[in-house]
């Protein structure tokens, strides 16, 4: 078996590999750098030339779209649909199967706990974009064109991962700094997040499981809680204090004035305003999977942390 990571530089790629290493796959590294990983074989190409994306895919039996785009709307309205299409019909034209890895960006605010069914809602640019690549790839799911399946996160935190997490940068990242900790407008409602080595397990067992195409799941999510609660238990891991400056949407609008990802990152701050309760209930049914509880998943990141330099 030849498994393909599109994007394999990234967060979720980086826990993928030994995973499928564990599995004894061939593993197949994609992108414009591909990293040079002992027992992988590593391709250059450009998920924007269909040709390329063809060429790197042939002989796969599962591939794995992870690819994260530069967090700016504009660009991501011009190359997700192109990228989309390229991976659907590489996929197609080779009978490769398919594992998106996708966000919830598409469901938008939700009072509530969201799941698989929860409609999309989106109320910003980039979840409007989100939205329209993951209804391209249902349209062929539906129409039985490929096999494919859609597998969500939230904001993810763990072993290995700083920038591309708000708790990897803002309270792992802060404490081993020696810096009291920050969250953005409300540390106080209930929250998800998803641990990155369960994600990575996840898909793996979403993709060698036929019962999985077709359908949309939600990864791997302990119970929500509040992001004081998450920074409490951090410091006792990471042996700092739990105090927490959290930043007003007022002084994050003005961020934006001089940081370009601050400026992008403004429309999705209802993430933070307002609850965030995602369930994966229906794969921990599905799969018998009992996701990584906060204690043991904090402390495992908390041990990375200090113990890198």
């Amino acid at each position: 078996m030849t498994h393909t990571i599109l994007g394999a530089n990234g967060t979720i790629a980086t826990e993928l590999i030994p995973v499928l290493k564990k599995h004894n796959v061939n593993i197949r590294l994609v992108s414009r750098k591909p990293q040079n990983i002992e027992g992988t074989e590593s391709i250059t190409a450009d998920a924007l030339n269909s040709e390329e994306v063809l060429s790197a895919i042939l002989g796969s039996d599962v591939v794995y779209l992870t690819i994260g785009l530069v967090y700016n709307a504009k660009i991501w309205k011009e190359q997700w649909p192109v990228i989309m299409r390229n991976v659907i019909n590489a996929c197609k034209a080779t009978g490769a199967k398919l594992v998106f890895f996708d966000n919830i960006y598409m469901y938008g605010k939700i009072d509530g706990v969201i799941t698989e069914d929860t409609p999309y809602n989106y109320i910003s640019k980039k979840g409007r974009v989100r939205a329209d690549v993951a209804r391209m790839l249902l349209q062929e799911m539906a129409a039985g064109t490929l096999k494919a399946t859609i597998a969500r996160a939230t904001d993810f935190y763990g072993p290995r991962v700083i920038e591309k997490s708000f708790a990897g940068l803002l309270v792992f990242d802060k404490m081993k700094k020696g810096s009291s900790s920050q969250w953005f407008i409300n540390a106080d409602v209930p929250r998800s997040f998803n641990y990155t080595p369960d994600a990575a397990e996840a898909l793996y067992m979403l993709a060698t499981s036929e019962q999985s195409f077709g359908q949309v799941w939600h990864l791997p999510s302990a119970a929500p809680l509040t992001a004081r609660q998450f920074i409490k238990l951090s410091a006792e891991y990471m042996q700092s204090s739990d105090k927490v400056t959290v930043l007003p949407k007022w002084l994050l609008k003005i961020f934006g004035y001089f940081n370009p990802f601050m400026k992008e990152a403004y429309e999705m701050n209802y993430q933070n305003e307002f609850p965030l309760q995602f369930s994966s209930t229906k794969f921990e049914k599905a799969f018998n999977f009992t996701p990584t509880s906060y204690i043991d998943g904090i402390r495992e990141t908390a041990a990375w942390h200090l113990g890198r330099e």
